[in-house]
């Protein structure tokens, strides 16, 4: 998973992506105005249901990872 910080005019947007590393494509992704965790956690849960839950899961080490949702 990837979070990435978008600068627009006022503040930012965030664009959370879950990236399968082995073939570097994007499984789903969500954008958000805000950094709360449920635009990652809706993103992740839909690569699960599309493509199964994985064995391993990388993130990029953001503060919202360490959620306790994210477990």
């Amino acid at each position: 998973m990837d979070l990435t910080y978008i600068p627009m005019a006022r503040g930012f947007v965030y664009l959370c992506a879950v990236v399968d590393w082995f073939s570097r494509r994007v499984l789903s992704w969500r954008l958000s105005i805000t950094m709360e965790t449920a635009f990652c956690i809706e993103a992740v849960e839909e690569a699960h249901a599309r493509y199964g839950k994985p064995d391993i899961f990388n993130t990029d080490s953001h503060t919202i990872d360490a959620s306790s949702r994210m477990v």
